[in-house]
């Protein structure tokens, strides 16, 4: 009979029919439950996103940084051009490491010589070892370990400033992030008298290898410190009698313009982060904020140069 043949081709297969069947709604359960919060972009392995993630997670190997800070404190120098540049300045380190059997230039050579006449422990390890110490930078053979900053308390500073006999005379760093930076700046204040630096623990650069280059050697005199608060280390300062100066922009006072009386007293110099100047708090425990006269066409100074400029002028006037 038309409809009922067994044979092949002839019967429909189970579930083959178009439309829902008797209890479809209990077979595709699984099917209406949800799946979850999509996964984000970067997440999926095709999307644009995810690809560009995996090109700049290469790209970050391949420029892996000149040094860093190992899980005992210690900062470690790598790179065959850093470490004789640090050899040369006579940044304090504790041991030069170079691979074994490594292809020795004219750059290995001087560091091996520069180390040997400043005593320092020279190591001979495995490449193996050096990538394990460099934490994955380039370090072309060499690593020089420098040993971790001993920071002064903010109150032990401002002491050690008066008791030194002249003047009080700091500098206050708002989010300086550039290590470099930070050693011109102490360079400058070793040159103009100042007594000492205080930047916040967090946020900002600290002493590294790269700071103490930057300095020229003179971390070895001019003290560091660091405050947890920033603000309340300036408001501190003022109760004992400083005067707070805020390096702005947009300052009410120019530079020019200050007095000598006021150069005159214990004086605190702040000077505010890359791009961004001082933080709001900061420059509300400033007394004065003060800016640097200058051409229209340049829109701000590097932190380093503004801070040069401001203690050559409170030095002037001291004078």
């Amino acid at each position: 009979m038309a409809g009922n043949s067994q044979r092949k081709g002839a019967m429909r297969n189970p579930g083959s029919k178009k439309g829902a069947t008797v209890g479809s709604g209990g077979q595709r359960r699984k099917g209406l439950q949800g799946k979850g919060p999509t996964p984000k972009a970067k997440d999926r392995t095709k999307h644009p996103a995810a690809r560009r993630a995996r090109a700049a997670e290469k790209s970050a190997g391949r420029q892996a940084p000149r040094g860093g800070k190992r899980s005992d404190g210690r900062e470690v120098l790598v790179g065959r051009n850093p470490v004789v540049e640090a050899l040369r300045a006579n940044v304090p380190a504790s041991a030069l490491y170079v691979q074994q059997f490594v292809d020795t230039d004219e750059r290995v050579r001087e560091a091996l010589t520069l180390a040997a006449d400043r005593g320092l422990p020279l190591m001979e390890v495995p490449r193996p070892e050096l990538d394990r110490m460099s934490v994955g930078a380039v370090h072309q053979g060499l690593l020089l370990t420098v040993p971790a900053y001993d920071y002064l308390d903010p109150d032990d500073l401002l002491a050690r400033a008066i008791e030194s006999g002249a003047p009080p005379l700091l500098v206050a760093l708002d989010g300086v992030t550039d290590p470099r930076n930070l050693g011109a700046i102490v360079r400058s204040a070793a040159a103009f008298g100042a007594q000492g630096v205080l930047i916040p623990e967090r946020r900002a650069a600290g002493v590294t290898g790269s700071a103490w280059k930057a300095s020229a050697g003179t971390l070895a005199t001019v003290p560091v410190a660091r405050a947890t608060n920033l603000t309340r280390a300036l408001q501190s300062y003022a109760k004992a009698g400083c005067t707070i100066i805020g390096l702005a922009a947009d300052g009410d006072l120019e530079l020019t313009a200050l007095g000598a009386d006021v150069a005159a007293d214990a004086l605190v110099i702040v000077v505010g982060g890359e791009g961004r100047g001082l933080s709001r708090l900061v420059g509300e425990a400033c007394d004065y904020r003060v800016s640097i006269p200058m051409d229209s066409a340049a829109e701000s100074l590097n932190a380093a140069v503004a801070a040069g400029i401001a203690l050559y002028a409170v030095a002037a006037l001291r004078a």
